[in-house]
Parts: C-alpha cells; sequence; structure tokens
C-alpha cells in the first residue's frame, strides 16, 4: 500500500532541518514535545560517515506552526517533510522516536523503494490498539494522559499540561526533576496534544499494510516503558517482514534522550550494517 506525498498546500514554507556530514542520508525525525535539536549527539556520531538531516515536525522549532483550523494527520506531517526525503538521496535511511517513529512508518509505506532501512524507538501509533480492539487497556493510559493535558491547555494551564504528559511517559515525580527552562519549553508545546493524539489513534493505515513493508528495521523499545508503547510494538513486530527487535532493560520511552549514548550506539551499528 503506497499512499500520496505530495506537499500539501497549507504548507508554503519547507521545514526547518539540521544537516551534517557526507555519504549516504539519513533522516531523523523527533518525538513530541522536542525538536531536531534532540538528534545532535546522534548527529555526531553519525556524521563522520553519513549526511544527517534532523527535521523539525509541524509546530516544533522554526518548522510552520499547527494550522488553527484543520485537523493535521500524519500524512500531514509526512507531506511537510518531502523536501528533507529529497534533500537526502535515494534511497536514504528514517530513523524516529515516538510520535517521529509512527510518521516515519506512515511515510515508509508511502514510498518503500526510497528508504534503505528504518529504525523506529517506540513508534506512538496507537490506531493499531484501536483497529485490533477499540479503547483497550493498554492505549487507556494515554488516552487519559492526553485528554488531561488537553483539559488543562482548555484551562489556560499549560505547566500542569506538561507535567500530566512527561509523568504519563516518564514516570511520577519526573516533571518535576527537569531543569526550569526544559519544563518551560515542553509547557510551551503544550498546545498541539489533543492534535497529537487524534493523529496517532485516527491513523486510518490498516495494521495489515506494514505486513507488506519488506524493508530492513530496527524496532527499539524499553522495558520501562508504558504499556501502550508495548501494545504497539506486539502488533508492528509480528507483521514487520524484515524486523530485529532490541529491548533495553534500563530504559524506559525518553530511551533516545536520557540515554542517547546506548540507543545511538544500536543505532549507529545498525545503519552501518545496512
Amino acid at each position: 500500500m503506497r499512499f500520496a506525498s505530495q506537499q500539501v498546500e497549507m504548507f508554503q514554507d519547507v521545514p526547518f532541518f539540521r544537516e551534517a556530514g557526507a555519504g549516504p542520508g539519513v533522516v531523523c525525525i523527533h518525538s513530541n514535545a522536542s525538536t531536531s535539536s534532540q538528534w545532535r549527539a546522534l548527529t555526531d556520531r553519525l556524521s563522520p560517515r553519513f549526511r544527517v538531516l534532523a527535521a523539525d515536525s509541524i509546530g516544533a522549532g522554526k518548522s510552520p506552526a499547527w494550522p488553527p483550523n484543520r485537523r493535521v494527520t500524519l500524512r500531514d506531517e509526512v507531506a511537510l517533510l518531502e523536501p528533507v526525503f529529497a534533500a537526502a538521496g535515494h534511497p536514504f535511511f528514517l530513523v524516529g522516536h515516538s510520535y517521529g517513529a509512527a510518521v516515519a512508518l506512515v511515510a515508509a509505506l508511502s514510498f518503500p523503494d526510497r528508504i534503505r532501512a528504518m529504525v523506529l524507538y517506540e513508534p506512538t501509533l496507537f490506531a493499531v490498539l484501536e483497529q485490533e480492539a477499540p479503547r483497550q487497556p493498554p492505549a487507556n493510559g494515554i488516552r487519559a494522559a492526553a485528554d488531561d493535558a488537553a483539559a488543562s491547555i482548555r484551562a489556560n494551564d499549560p505547566m500542569t499540561a506538561g507535567e500530566r504528559f512527561i509523568d504519563y511517559w516518564m514516570g511520577d515525580g519526573a516533571w518535576r526533576s527537569m531543569p526550569e527552562m526544559r519544563r518551560v519549553q515542553i509547557a510551551g508545546s503544550m498546545h498541539n496534544v489533543a492534535g497529537w493524539a487524534r493523529a496517532l489513534f485516527t491513523e486510518p493505515t490498516p495494521l495489515a499494510a506494514f505486513a507488506g513493508l519488506d524493508i530492513p528495521v530496527l524496532y527499539m523499545l524499553g522495558a520501562r516503558s508504558p504499556p501502550s508503547t508495548h501494545g504497539v510494538a506486539r502488533l508492528l513486530t509480528g507483521l514487520l517482514p524484515s524486523v530485529t527487535v532490541t529491548e533495553f532493560t534500563d530504559l524506559g520511552h525518553m530511551g533516545p534522550v536520557t540515554h542517547p549514548d546506548i540507543v545511538n550506539t544500536a543505532v549507529q551499528a545498525f545503519l552501518q550494517r545496512n
């Protein structure tokens, strides 16, 4: 199954992306409440042998803002990033974390012939859980966290929204242990939380479509991550035909951020093999 990947009319500007190195192209897509700066350590590691392009997604960093009167989809995210994919050459590697990994999956289905191999860290493609069984328990935690965070945004309380969102993903107390500047940055992104959740829960791609995605995939997850991402992993790793699964015993969902050396070592080794 392939989807159109044309630039959509609502985005007249190209996305912002960081670029470094020379060699085969590697496009990196960040998680929610983050930006392309998430990939600085990976870029430093890969740039001697690869050309790394790390992009800001819709409403993140310096890319175009989230449109106020449109329900953005994962396919819109793919469309925005088309200039980055084009700049990466053919074929290129695709790396994604969380929301970015969900975008990467949709991109790979759109043009599998352009993807050399793909690295995913816990894609949050919750729509596949909904397809298996609506409102099943593994998805309830993130649904409640997103709903609570969205309610806090409507109450003009982005700091509480950020706390609810981060503590779901990283554990109780994680928000309060963060530096103040980082909390402010995350709170500033929380106005998009309802849109993120909608895009991830309503993506219409059939689960069975991933059985046809015959490219090498490294699928990473943390043993300490929430049930929602483990549920998605159960479904996708059972279908992807050329998948290698790596589970990190001591990491959680934010492993690429909290323990970049561990995760990036695995990413680098996989890219060099493929």
